[in-house]
């Protein structure tokens, strides 16, 4: 399929395989675990200063001692997994032991300690095999999908350096885009895992709640981050998820299962229904070209033999009332949990000097009511629970007649990089510094997966994406879909385009 490409070549013919052949040749000893370090961190010197998606990198000298470490390990019949000597870089909420987790945040005068520990993905991917390289880059805490902060600085679109990468798992999504690592994790609050892959030409895959485990400081409240994978192909995002993927007694909420995610992706999709969403009849504001891109790969869908209908809005049911409750139902929920995690440093006078409008907006919205709304208290948190239990039971009834749930994965194509977030879309004006990725709150607010597979180009050259929502659990459907898009050449948008 033509499609457009990304600013930076990819030359070298190792950074090239996807991770998938990439574990072969280093499995079969076609090539060394050295000369993939190598060959990664001279694509990385060549392309990420245009972009600067990968930060904290570490030295080359450690690195290439750890691949031959790696080696060695081969050498005498040791194989630690599929991402054996695979260099990889983790986003920075999550931590890697030895590295610091700056979040986008934690400057050197704050005198962070590097952790002491791996998160539970991050000790997976370690486990598996991977060397971690660095880190990717990040907004502060994760706040809004464009990667900027005062640590890095900001990290610039595949396609178009000047434009935004999206985030907050932008610099993952570049690093993949442009071959800097084979595969990369991420995390997903309001669409930080969807979002950038839509506007870098990836895939980016939003699991089940407790499909992932994360520990934190509380591991019962906090049921909207969740950490997943994102990859350039389907067969490579499955792979990194049954990586990442498994209970952990750390986190009592971790799913036991493994959700049939080793079985294959190959499908036949006769007899599956979608439902298209588009714009949820008007409410949701579009950029010009958004829902023309996304309903032109709607095409894939029925190429495969998915039946595809139409419903322009949010289903209805008692205590939800549809499109009027979303964005109200979101900021009680946002404000709650992204402001409690932010007070504490809300609350020291030198953190809060430091923290962007964004993180005190979230914090302020909590204690003292944003929007001509009241500070949110217990009973605001349990009633907003109540109708978030409606809305899941309203999308049950969906998903009784639906397997899939079709929307654009983001309401503008990637914006100016020196923006810091769109105040309107087609003279709409946006209430708040996420209101413009509004679409993303259905996913996170129902716990289910929800997957953006690319749709296709506008005349800029630009990368769009359409968001995939299964009912809950269902991961594998999403990734079998992934793979189906990638069987399918329309000839003109849609179906998963190779760079």
């Amino acid at each position: 399929m033509t499609s457009s490409q990304p600013t930076s070549p990819v030359g070298n013919e190792i950074v090239r395989l996807d991770a998938s052949d990439l574990s072969v040749a280093i499995h079969d000893r076609q090539v060394s675990c050295e000369e993939v370090m190598n060959a990664y961190l001279d694509h990385i010197e060549s392309v990420n200063p245009s972009v600067n998606a990968i930060v904290s990198l570490r030295p080359r000298q450690e690195l290439v001692q750890e691949a031959q470490g790696r080696d060695k390990l081969l050498a005498d019949g040791h194989d630690l997994g599929w991402m054996h000597g695979f260099p990889h870089a983790v986003k920075d909420t999550a931590d890697v032991k030895g590295l610091k987790t700056t979040r986008g945040f934690f400057r050197d005068e704050f005198d962070m300690p590097a952790a002491q520990s791996d998160s539970i993905h991050v000790a997976r991917i370690r486990d598996a095999g991977a060397i971690f390289v660095g880190k990717t880059n990040v907004p502060e805490f994760g706040l809004g999908s464009h990667t900027y902060n005062e640590i890095f600085g900001a990290t610039g679109n595949a396609y178009d350096p000047s434009r935004s990468a999206g985030g907050s798992s932008g610099g993952a999504a570049v690093a993949v885009a442009l071959h800097m690592v084979p595969v990369a994790d991420g995390s997903d609050f309001m669409g930080s895992l969807r979002n950038p892959a839509a506007w870098n030409n990836i895939l980016g895959l939003r699991p089940s709640f407790g499909r992932v485990p994360a520990k934190g400081p509380d591991v019962f409240v906090q049921q909207a981050g969740v950490p997943g994978p994102m990859a350039r192909t389907a067969t490579d995002l499955s792979m990194l998820l049954q990586t990442m993927s498994g209970y952990d007694p750390r986190t009592p909420l971790s799913l036991d299962s493994d959700g049939g995610l080793a079985s294959t992706l190959e499908r036949d999709f006769s007899g599956a229904r979608a439902v298209w969403m588009g714009d949820l009849g008007g409410y949701l504001p579009m950029e010009s070209g958004v829902l023309e891109i996304c309903e032109s790969s709607l095409q894939v869908f029925e190429a495969l033999g998915i039946e595809m209908d139409s419903q322009h809005c949010l289903p209805k049911a008692l205590g939800f009332n549809g499109n009027e409750d979303l964005w109200p139902l979101w900021l009680t929920f946002r404000h709650w949990l992204a402001g409690s995690q932010l007070y504490p440093l809300y609350c020291n006078p030198v953190t809060r000097a430091a923290l962007k409008p964004e993180a005190r907006y979230e914090v302020e919205g909590l204690i003292d009511g944003t929007d001509g709304r009241p500070p949110i208290g217990a009973l605001d948190v349990y009633e907003a629970s109540v109708k978030r239990t409606a809305m899941y039971n309203a999308f049950l009834t969906l998903f009784d007649t639906y397997d899939f749930i079709v929307l654009p994965s983001v309401q503008v194509f990637p914006f100016d990089i020196e923006m810091d977030w769109p105040t309107s879309i087609n003279d709409r004006a946006m209430s708040s510094y996420h209101r413009w990725m509004e679409v993303a709150t259905i996913a996170t607010l129902l716990g289910v997966p929800a997957i953006s597979l690319p749709a296709g180009f506008n005349s800029d050259g630009l990368p769009m994406g359409i968001q995939v929502l299964a009912r809950s659990h269902a991961d594998l459907d999403l990734l079998q879909l992934a793979r189906g898009f990638d069987s399918v050449d329309t000839g003109s948008g849609g179906g998963l385009t190779r760079m």
